[in-house]
């Protein structure tokens, strides 16, 4: 083509050349899920809810629809899950942690109220995931133009300071009873209160982590963790008190130290997930899932720079694709169309894709050569 090639639109209004970048947000489609089947997205209705039938109406009047309703729609549900953890996840934690302070008051297990504390702390972590979950249902912003997804990423960031305090004070109280020993009453109370304590937290930690995992949240998955963590720190609780009723009065001290070290390795993946969100990383299956889909589209003869990244718990993409240099601008943004549209279908939580179409062919020179010089050198794939 000459003058401008398809996907060029430097200096233009992004608005106005969106015959060369397209931008479709899909979330109202239906996803494969990573095991291949089909399933809603969450942008479906439930079934009988008013909005199920406004949604079926406007599927009769106009198929495949994308309306702004539906679009904010299916952030706020994906939300109410995260938000619907949360509070599910704090009331089992608070039952749990009443149980336990009563048993402490008996007992006067130091071991226990650690255990105790423990859980108080991992319930108030649904206070920073519950504000970032509400701050993401916010709409963009002319300051924050992507919107306020990253929030999640943040409360991470509070979240693995929850898991490395824990750890911390279940260290020091493994320590200050090896150093101390302390005498404990009630033992049959003590060890049901810590079996509680572990059948709690692991109920939320699965919970915490299955919706995570669902809706793409790296924070609430880091929280179920946490959530683990204290399990495992009830479970010190149980095996100390069983030492202590055999006359071993080193052994809840021992294994509280080595539960801290558990702790300490959970603390170290949640730490690296959250990294990794924050800097953009992404599964590098994702990338190879991204190319692959580009170049089994029809009209796509080549695939350039390819980047992902999640915002909140929604993965967005920019890709370049080569197209026949000979094609019209209106060819080669409908190829740039049946690409996106192939994309979100093929990746799981991708609502987002701009697809950026390059000339491509037999004589045809480097399309940004102009701009080579602004770019800084690349380096090698990861």
């Amino acid at each position: 083509m000459s003058g401008e090639e398809p996907g060029d639109s430097h200096g233009a209004d992004p608005v106005a050349s969106d015959s060369h970048h397209h931008a479709h947000d899909h979330r109202g489609h239906d996803h494969p899920g990573e095991d291949g089947h089909r399933h809603d997205g969450p942008g479906h209705a439930r079934p009988g809810s008013v909005h199920a039938w406004r949604h079926r109406l406007a599927q009769v009047v106009m198929p495949h629809s994308h309306d702004t309703v539906d679009k904010v729609d299916a952030a706020m549900e994906s939300s109410r899950d995260g938000l619907r953890a949360l509070w599910i996840s704090l009331a089992v934690l608070g039952v749990t942690a009443v149980v336990q302070a009563i048993v402490v008051a008996l007992s006067g297990s130091v071991a226990l109220l650690g255990d105790t504390l423990h859980n108080v702390a991992d319930a108030l972590t649904a206070v920073p995931l519950g504000v970032a979950f509400l701050l993401g249902r916010r709409p963009p912003t002319r300051r924050y133009t992507y919107g306020f997804g990253r929030a999640e990423d943040l409360a991470g960031i509070v979240i693995v300071v929850f898991i490395a305090a824990s750890s911390v004070l279940a260290g020091y109280e493994a320590v200050r009873r090896l150093l101390h020993p302390t005498g404990v009453s009630h033992l049959t109370a003590v060890a049901v209160a810590a079996v509680a304590g572990f059948v709690g937290n692991e109920v939320v930690a699965r919970y915490r982590i299955t919706v995570g995992r669902r809706i793409g949240s790296a924070a609430l998955a880091a929280d179920g963790l946490h959530a683990r963590t204290d399990g495992f720190t009830s479970l010190a609780v149980l095996l100390g008190a069983g030492g202590v009723a055999v006359g071993w009065k080193w052994a809840d001290p021992v294994v509280g130290l080595l539960i801290t070290v558990a702790i300490l390795f959970v603390l170290k993946d949640a730490a690296r997930e959250v990294y990794r969100r924050l800097m953009d990383g992404v599964d590098p299956a994702l990338v190879d899932a991204v190319e692959a889909t580009l170049l089994d589209t029809p009209g796509v003869v080549a695939v350039g720079a390819v980047q992902v990244r999640w915002i909140g718990h929604q993965l967005r993409a920019e890709c370049e694709i080569g197209v026949d240099a000979d094609l019209t601008v209106a060819a080669a943004h409908a190829i740039t169309v049946d690409a996106e549209h192939q994309l979100i279908h093929a990746v799981p939580r991708l609502t987002r894709a701009f697809v950026h179409a390059d000339p491509h062919g037999h004589g045809v020179s480097d399309p940004h050569a102009a701009l080579a010089h602004h770019r800084p050198a690349s380096s090698s794939p990861d």
